[in-house]
């Protein structure tokens, strides 16, 4: 018999945990190896344990799921990754894809698909729910009509982990100590954004982060 699929879980909250844990860990072929409460903390158990699967919430503290993905499909790349998100998205959806994850489950339902996702994800086979079908085939025809229609990012991933923790109320030395760098850059960073994205102040930036879904409302 193979050895069950490792799994690191990460969401910043516990009972969410606590939840995805038992309907994984009463599945024969999965196991919780690492639990993580943020971003960071996934990115570092990820490499400290070598799961074989890492499910991430999209939403939580210092760093997004989104931003952990991305790390983590340069370090590891042979780690699955499944987003879990509470957020029927498709622009989230499409950022998921975007970072190297191979499915996106909703929480709403992850009792009932949560086990074939990972399964389907050490299968090296996208899952999809049903929502995320017709996505893909309006975004293919949009294209199909303009095919030089293709999302660009507006800011750097440097100037989004800025943004984010600007958004969380973090001082600018607070983010400087976080992110290893002076507080003139992090000051820097922070000019940049409110100039790419035409904002004028932390309010703004705070509204921007909440509807690009790196903090919680």
């Amino acid at each position: 018999m193979a050895d069950p699929t490792r799994i690191l879980l990460a969401d910043d909250h516990g009972l969410v945990r606590r939840g995805v844990r038992l309907i994984l860990d009463g599945e024969p072929d999965l196991t919780v190896v690492a639990e993580a409460a943020d971003g960071a903390e996934a990115v570092e158990l990820a490499r400290a344990t070598s799961p074989d699967l890492a499910i991430l919430d999209i939403a939580m503290p210092r760093m997004t799921g989104l931003q952990a993905a991305r790390q983590m499909s340069r370090a590891l790349p042979g780690l699955r990754i499944l987003m879990l998100t509470m957020y029927d998205n498709e622009e989230y959806f499409f950022e998921a894809l975007r970072v190297g994850a191979a499915g996106y489950v909703l929480k709403s339902v992850a009792d009932r698909d949560l086990i074939d996702a990972c399964r389907a994800a050490m299968r090296d086979e996208p899952f999809l729910y049903p929502g995320t079908v017709t996505t893909l085939v309006r975004d293919y025809l949009e294209r199909g009509v303009n095919p030089d229609t293709v999302a660009a990012r507006r800011i750097t991933e440097r100037e989004e982990e800025v943004l984010k923790l600007v958004a969380e109320g973090h001082s600018s030395k607070d983010i400087a100590d976080l992110l290893f760098l002076s507080v003139k850059t992090v000051e820097r960073h922070r000019s940049n954004i409110l100039q790419k994205l035409g904002l004028r102040d932390r309010l703004e930036l705070t509204r921007y982060a909440i509807r690009a879904g790196l903090i919680e409302p």
